[in-house]
């Protein structure tokens, strides 16, 4: 009973277009009444503890992070650095996206955030430049979703907490993968563009233009450095990396770039502000879900089931991929990784993968969910931006979908792409 009060209830709202925090957050109400081992207090002793965690504060100031950066130049001074190196390829201002996406991903670590920085920069220049609105709108959408995959990643953050693994190791994990993807992406984007005759800029390289270029965008450029080896070299933890992006990017906005000032700072702020509200909310009631779920022991019936259906590990590996991409079409990341991580990981490790490998698999899958009508959160940014309707970039969408899932496929079942790197550290 109480199980299909849990699972029952959150369908019927989310059928009912209700805020995903606020759907799952009413399960578990649902799930509580159904039994009797639980008290309504406990939803809200959830909802606090759930947020009461020191590498959860990684969240928000990331959120942060990434909206100083986004409006202190950092973007435009990365996009003018690779413009310099890949801009005159076929096809250069794709490549140039794709690139400007992995840097900005590496300061970042949403998705959104990186199509809605990168996106309000690059895609005016691609369609004066003759490229066509479906080709780049989905180009960004797709671009975006490496934010999630090379490091900081938030969704690698709350993999960690839900499953008790290492935030660090997840993103060393995510390196490999990320660029990957990144390399597959410019691989289609050049031979796309060569067969639609989509050329380069006519600007000439020279090392004169990338040394000022490079002068300007030093400070952008070095940001990564300074997160993730102050990280790996065990300088601070990923919270703290975060703070330290927050006050670099602050730093860097006001008084190194001066494209802020103490007025204009305030509405990042207050964007980041709104974001991190609602992934709290999201958080806080998603706790509550999962701990349920774990008295019910769920998880073990879960595990169980799938492994009666088959004992192929292939087909099993097969089968959690297609289950996620599906739960990406209609569910938000957050929600998502904590509810299914603890649901998923134990069938995980019935069939001998390491709980990083996995979490590295469940991000791609969600990543690719940022793509996946109806709920594909970047497509709908993407959308805004180019002032279109969605249908325009749903219809460009499809083949950068078939590239993900290749790269989905080969970091499932060549697991040391994932694992390379945080075997080195062990």
């Amino acid at each position: 009973m109480v199980s299909a009060a849990l699972f029952g209830s959150l369908f019927l709202l989310l059928i009912l277009n209700v805020p995903v925090g606020i759907a799952i957050g009413g399960a578990s109400l649902a799930a509580i009444f159904a039994g009797d081992a639980l008290s309504v207090g406990y939803l809200f002793q959830s909802l606090v503890s759930g947020c009461d965690s020191f590498p959860i504060m990684a969240i928000p100031l990331f959120i942060l992070a990434g909206e100083l950066m986004a409006a202190g130049g950092v973007s435009r001074r990365i996009l003018d650095f690779c413009s310099v190196f890949f801009g005159r390829m076929t096809g250069g201002l794709a490549i140039v996206t794709i690139v400007v996406c992995m840097f900005f991903a590496a300061v970042s670590g949403s998705g959104p955030a990186t199509v809605a920085a990168v996106g309000s920069m690059v895609v005016p220049s691609m369609l004066k430049r003759g490229y066509s609105k479906s080709f780049t709108l989905a180009l960004i959408a797709t671009a975006g979703c490496i934010g999630v995959i090379i490091p900081p990643s938030i969704p690698m953050v709350l993999y960690g907490v839900s499953t008790q693994s290492s935030i660090s190791s997840m993103f060393m994990a995510g390196f490999i993968p990320g660029m990957l993807i990144g390399g597959l992406l410019i691989v289609w984007c050049h031979y796309y563009c060569k067969k639609h005759g989509w050329k380069g800029d006519d600007e000439p390289f020279s090392w004169a233009r990338a040394q000022r270029v490079g002068n300007d965008a030093k400070w952008a450029l070095i940001n990564p450095l300074i997160i993730l080896g102050g990280i790996y070299a065990g300088i601070f933890t990923p919270t703290e990396a975060a703070a330290v992006a927050v006050a670099y990017a602050f730093v860097c906005g006001i008084f190194i770039h001066k494209e802020m000032n103490f007025k204009t700072v305030l509405t990042p702020i207050a964007n980041a502000c709104s974001t991190t509200g609602t992934a709290m909310v999201i958080l806080g009631c998603a706790t509550a879900f999962t701990r349920i779920m774990t008295i019910e022991q769920i998880p073990a019936m879960v595990t169980a089931f799938m492994i009666s259906l088959t004992e192929n590990k292939i087909i099993l590996l097969i089968l959690i991929n297609i289950l996620l991409l599906i739960v990406g079409c209609f569910m938000d990341t957050t929600p998502a990784m904590i509810v299914l991580s603890p649901i998923l990981l134990p069938v995980a490790r019935s069939l001998g993968l390491d709980p990083i490998h996995f979490g590295i698999i469940m991000v791609v899958n969600l990543a690719i969910g940022f793509i996946t009508p109806p709920l594909g959160v970047n497509i709908f940014v993407a959308a805004r931006i180019g002032d279109v309707k969605l249908e325009v970039v749903t219809r460009g969408i499809v083949p950068f979908i078939f590239v993900m899932i290749g790269a989905l496929m080969l970091i499932t079942f060549v697991p040391q792409l994932s694992m390379f790197l945080p075997n080195l550290l062990r």
